[in-house]
């Protein structure tokens, strides 16, 4: 996996009272943890796997984390974020850093060596696994998102201990919010999601960072760059012919709107649409920094970008129809906050892969015209 480039910088959510304290501790931290010297060091040079500090520093705080305890982190990076860390468990307490990447593993532990910082150790190591090593830990953040919560992450939390992850809320990249999950008798129960996403976790260092790792049903590198990713994947060919021309009609004489509403409040709008439990959900990247959402079939499609543009296979698509539902029921819902949702975690069948619990999030309703919601 590679683990600590964010895909999207979105608005922190509000921070809970009871997390002043680890406020104060992690403003302490950085500012003695020099942050340019770890993402920028003269002898290894910048490194793009990295994450906004200001990000790093809101999920710390909500991660609490205390002198003395063990703590597990996915997605060494530049290792900064494992320097906070250092700072924050004191001498008593240890970090243990796990990346795919061994470049940027024998960097991390050669920087923190330099800076006297004996209580953190990185390994190359699959992350999604955890380190078995370590545990149990107290706390567990994720700078990467795996295709689930990770049954080896609950199994090495300690009792009441905390994890810190985003998780993905459809089968399609980029659709994530990073969930605050306590374990208590080895079950885990999400206390809180904010918006937030980092790249996926892959099973090799990745080098492309604008192409998502993971649920990419077809990608295009000539004469440009994009990529569309479908939830009907598995109604499509060993050809991918159903992913293929649907991202050609996107591309090539597609019919284009404007959305005539506001600014699009991309967290809102891609936490709604994934949670309408559509599998004909897609998520396409046409151009690159530029992300679209919307409905697709074996033969229509319609997708909202960024920037405010529909695109449509022909302008009475029936997906298009479909989207405009979709955005009408976004707007009467009044554009609702990720944070706003009702979060639920269901273990994942027996006839998948990997063993832990995908995250779900219900709308919930509104309250009644009038209604006073103090």
């Amino acid at each position: 996996m590679s683990f600590t480039r964010l895909q999207q910088l979105t608005e922190c959510a509000p921070l809970a009272l009871e997390g002043v304290k680890s406020l104060t501790a992690v403003a302490l931290a950085a500012e003695s943890v020099p942050e340019h010297h770890y993402t920028h060091h003269e002898g290894r040079g910048p490194t793009p796997h990295r994450s906004n500090p200001a990000v790093i520093h809101r999920e710390l705080t909500t991660l609490d984390v205390r002198p003395g305890h063990a703590v597990a982190e996915c997605g060494t990076g530049s290792g900064y974020s494992g320097a906070l860390l250092a700072r924050l468990v004191g001498p008593s307490g240890t970090v243990t850093s796990l990346d795919i990447d061994p470049f940027l593993v024998r960097w991390a532990n050669l920087i923190h060596h330099e800076r006297g910082a004996r209580n953190v150790r990185c390994h190359t190591a699959d992350g999604t696994a955890g380190f078995a090593g370590g545990a149990p830990y107290d706390r567990m953040v994720a700078w990467c998102t795996p295709p689930l919560l990770p049954q080896a992450w609950v199994d090495q939390a300690a009792d009441g201990g905390l994890i810190v992850a985003p998780l993905p809320i459809a089968p399609v990249p980029n659709l994530t919010v990073v969930a605050k999950i306590r374990v208590q008798g080895g079950e885990p129960v999400v206390e809180a999601v904010f918006p937030g996403g980092y790249i996926e976790a892959t099973t090799s260092p990745k080098s492309d960072l604008d192409l998502p790792g993971r649920w990419v049903d077809w990608e295009n590198r000539t004469p440009a760059p994009s990529w569309i990713s479908i939830a009907w994947r598995g109604e499509d060919d060993s050809l991918h012919t159903g992913a293929r021309t649907t991202l050609a009609r996107l591309l090539k004489d597609a019919h284009t709107e404007r959305y005539d509403r506001p600014d699009i409040d991309w967290p809102s709008w891609r936490t709604f649409a994934a949670t309408l439990g559509d599998h004909r959900l897609t998520m396409a990247g046409l151009a690159p920094g530029r992300w679209a959402i919307g409905h697709t079939t074996a033969t229509t499609a319609a997708v909202l970008q960024q920037d405010g543009t529909i695109l449509a296979d022909r302008p009475d698509s029936p997906s298009l129809t479909v989207l405009h539902r979709w955005l009408k029921q976004w707007e009467e819902a009044a554009r609702p906050a990720p944070e706003t949702y009702t979060p639920a975690l269901d273990r994942a069948g027996n006839r998948e892969n990997q063993a832990g619990w995908h995250l779900r999030l219900r709308r919930n309703a509104p309250p009644p015209h009038g209604a006073s919601t103090a």
